[in-house]
């Protein structure tokens, strides 16, 4: 267990005193919070928060957070990605950052659709909010870029999407791109709809928020070229392969003399012994060249949820680190 780990390492102790999933919300107000593992134990059996005694009856969690007199110190928000209105966790961010605590997302949706506002409401209340997991997950792409102090950004590019990665990595192997498509949604890894995935528009969120909060960059979905990898066929595949060549669905956010950026999402070929072709199967990779600190590579391999949590454990950790300086409650 890792609680052991931040309170001797880092002086860290969490306490878990809202719940909240597609059932409603429960809060306790005992010193001790929840007892995590019987709450992992009962999410594991299929259970839902809805069949805890704490269950709060007839409220959203939006709701309840608002009307609550409990000072939390802080909200993880991971509920189902909507990238139409960001909703419902766009309230619960609003809400949580509305009453002063502290936000740690790993849904893109609500950084995606109202990120300037949610921002802006950080700063107004004075606590901080932070969204690296929305991004790749465990891959610290938001941090890497805001460690880039005083530089210029001349480009940044990766492969933000395991699911397109795999189905090209397949077909790279000879199978056709309906049936890696169905094997990746035989692993559990690609969706019932894999639209979003394949279509491009998934990696197109993830360089919006990368534009948005590394690059300051004022845009929207729009301003980005987006393209899927539907139109790939093997043939495509084995002739690139001739010439030593393989498909990768990109995003690229690429600075123009004038300060501005060219942004895009589409399959790109690329050669075999470079950084970006050498990422395979289910791994996703960022790639970053700045005129102060040279060219970055990253790379991960995710297909599980652990490293998405892990990234939003590290960004709850930096907020308190933060409010040691100015907050004696964390100290």
């Amino acid at each position: 267990m890792k609680a052991q780990v931040l309170k001797e390492g880092y002086g860290i102790e969490f306490r878990v005193h809202l719940l909240a999933d597609s059932s409603g919300c429960a809060f306790t107000d005992r010193e001790q919070g929840f007892k995590v593992q019987e709450i992992v134990k009962l999410k594991k059996s299929k259970g839902h928060v809805k069949d805890l005694p704490e269950f709060i009856q007839g409220k959203s969690c939006k709701d309840f957070i608002m009307e609550m007199d409990y000072k939390l110190d802080l909200i993880f928000e991971a509920s189902p990605v909507n990238i139409r209105d960001g909703e419902p966790g766009l309230s619960i961010c609003r809400a949580s950052l509305e009453k002063g605590f502290h936000l740690v997302l790993a849904n893109k949706g609500p950084i995606v659709v109202g990120y300037k506002s949610l921002k802006d409401l950080a700063a107004a209340r004075g606590v901080t909010m932070m969204h690296s997991a929305t991004v790749c997950g465990g891959l610290p792409v938001v941090n890497l870029g805001r460690n880039t102090v005083a530089a210029n950004i001349q480009l940044f590019q990766g492969i933000f999407n395991a699911t397109t990665n795999f189905i090209l990595s397949e077909m790279g192997d000879g199978r056709k791109y309906e049936d890696a498509l169905i094997e990746a949604q035989r692993r559990g890894i690609a969706e019932t709809d894999p639209s979003l995935d394949v279509e491009g528009w998934d990696t197109a969120n993830k360089l919006l928020i990368i534009c948005r909060a590394i690059l300051n960059i004022d845009c929207d979905l729009k301003d980005i070229e987006v393209e899927g990898i539907t139109r790939i066929t093997p043939e495509m595949i084995q002739e690139a392969a001739k010439s030593d060549q393989v498909y990768k669905l990109i995003a690229i956010a690429k600075r123009n003399d004038d300060g501005s950026y060219q942004k895009s999402v589409k399959p790109t070929l690329v050669h075999r012994d470079t950084f970006l072709a050498r990422t395979v199967g289910w791994e996703m990779s960022v790639e970053m060249h700045s005129d102060l600190y040279g060219i970055h590579y990253h790379k991960a391999w995710e297909r599980e949820p652990l490293p998405t949590a892990s990234a939003m454990m590290r960004d709850a950790v930096n907020i308190v680190n933060k409010q040691k300086i100015s907050d004696p409650r964390f100290g």
